[in-house]
């Protein structure tokens, strides 16, 4: 035990380390992210966010200018 614990305290080999463990968490991110039918849905939809008219990005979106009007008779 005490042999692994000095060869990860050397530097050159904590590195190894380092980038593996951080590369198996951003593969499992990735697959958390673009795996499950609602989730991909999800994000699907976001990306016309920039695209948005002005007058839907404040406010209630789901409503129209008439129905507004509507409601406030």
């Amino acid at each position: 035990m005490t042999e692994a614990l000095q060869w990860l305290g050397r530097l050159e080999n904590s590195k190894i380390v380092a980038l593996l463990l951080f590369f198996v968490t951003f593969c499992g991110i990735l697959f958390y992210v673009f795996t499950g039918k609602q989730r991909k849905d999800r994000l699907e939809s976001y990306k016309y966010i920039p695209f948005a008219d002005e007058e839907k990005s404040h406010g209630d979106s789901s409503r129209t200018d008439e129905t507004r009007k509507v409601d406030e008779q």
